[in-house]
């Protein structure tokens, strides 16, 4: 090969090693430098309170003082008399401010210009509601709600003294006990309620920024009473809500198992009771409640209200006609909340517990004739009311199949929050 064609085959060569090496070398400009890369501050976002972007304003929280009024608020952040007395008269068709009550939350919204004027006043009247008074430009009054937030719950409790003691012990708010009283009224005696029994249950509880406001819908629980199971079931049909047991029937029955919702049994039905003002033996065909004067006393059943009166022994007493079977009767009461011919629904106030009449202390006594004749209602077995219907009985079973689940899960005295 001649000079000139070894010398171009070498450079040919020389270029594609060239090439090559430079093809597989790493880019300078694909990758980003630190001195390159720009980073942007996350913007915060904004707090939102009673629809008002809050960070527009200087915010002041406090609570209504005992006598403290509209005026003595408002004047504090530069409102003159006769806006707030503009403000007031504006205000009476949705809330009157002579209601504003001592100890609840309000808020003041004020300008962040050097004058730091009042711009809106709100008040919260309960947990969930507030009132705003707006008043910037034209005057603007108006009712608004916070955001509620359900939340589901689980507790359980094995009784050592009463449900609600136990229910405190655990964290868990005695209001509760009151919830489950309503939903076993019909089924168990909690004036019977004896050392040992135990419970387990599903409920709702609600909050709002947070904090709990109260215990909402008991969705199903199993109560253990002298060794019996209990079980309710919270389930609606055709629109309305009620507690069903495991068998698909209502827990509701024609009448309460007690008058009172809470207090203490004090004196059975018998044949034979010492009477400890009459100091003698004689029959007591009545069940006695012993609670704190002033407890309202309910209804047991539907019926129509036949005497209201007052006698030497009975002392204040409603009677009660609730058909042709059965009749109630309600003593001893400090004041009479019914009247004759007065139609009344089970779990309806008729009278407040009292010590009148041959009494030793604040009670009821609860009377109850079948066919005439006085028994004891605590022995008697009333039918409950309409099952599920059968239309809705297979979605009734899944609801119970899931409930019973998750309440056979729960551990005995164990709370989950």
């Amino acid at each position: 090969m001649k000079r000139g064609g070894i010398l171009a085959l070498s450079l040919i060569i020389i270029g594609t090693i060239i090439f090559i090496w430079a093809f597989f070398q790493p880019s300078e400009i694909s990758t980003p430098q630190p001195e390159d890369i720009v980073t942007v501050d996350s913007i915060p976002e904004p707090v939102i309170e009673y629809g008002f972007n809050t960070d527009s304003f200087t915010v002041y929280k406090d609570v209504i003082k005992p006598n403290e009024f509209l005026a003595n608020i408002l004047l504090k952040y530069k409102i003159p008399y006769p806006e707030i007395d503009h403000l007031a008269s504006k205000s009476e068709a949705i809330f009157d401010v002579k209601k504003l009550a001592a100890g609840k939350n309000y808020t003041i919204l004020c300008s962040k210009d050097s004058l730091g004027k009042a711009q809106c006043f709100i008040y919260e009247p309960n947990s969930v509601d507030y009132v705003v008074f707006d008043m910037r430009d034209s005057v603007s009054i108006y009712k608004g709600k916070k955001e509620v937030t359900t939340k589901i719950q689980q507790a359980s409790g094995i009784i050592k003294s009463s449900l609600y003691q136990t229910l405190d012990d655990a964290n868990v708010s005695p209001v509760l006990a009151i919830e489950m009283a309503d939903v076993f009224a019909w089924t168990i005696d909690f004036y019977r309620i004896q050392k040992g029994d135990w419970f387990k249950v599903v409920y709702e509880e609600k909050f709002v920024d947070g904090k709990s406001i109260g215990i909402g819908r008991v969705l199903a629980s199993n109560f253990n009473h002298y060794n019996k199971d209990f079980f309710a079931c919270y389930f609606v049909q055709d629109s309305i809500g009620d507690y069903f047991d495991t068998e698909a029937n209502s827990l509701r029955r024609a009448f309460l198992k007690s008058p009172l919702k809470f207090g203490r049994l004090s004196s059975g039905f018998t044949m034979r009771r010492f009477h400890p003002v009459q100091k003698r033996n004689k029959p007591h065909l009545g069940t006695d409640y012993a609670a704190p004067t002033g407890t309202p006393i309910m209804a047991t059943g539907d019926g129509i209200v036949i005497a209201s009166a007052y006698s030497k022994y009975n002392g204040n007493f409603v009677k009660v006609q609730h058909n042709s079977t059965y009749t109630t009767q309600y003593l001893h009461m400090s004041k009479r909340a019914s009247k004759v011919g007065q139609h009344v629904m089970q779990g309806d106030v008729i009278g407040y517990v009292g010590s009148t009449g041959l009494a030793t202390g604040p009670h009821v006594c609860y009377r109850f004739w079948k066919n005439g004749s006085q028994t004891n209602h605590l022995k008697e077995d009333f039918p409950p009311s309409k099952p599920v219907e059968p239309a809705h009985l297979e979605r009734y079973k899944k609801k119970l199949k899931k409930y019973k689940a998750q309440v056979n899960k729960i551990k005995l005295e164990q709370v989950v929050i």
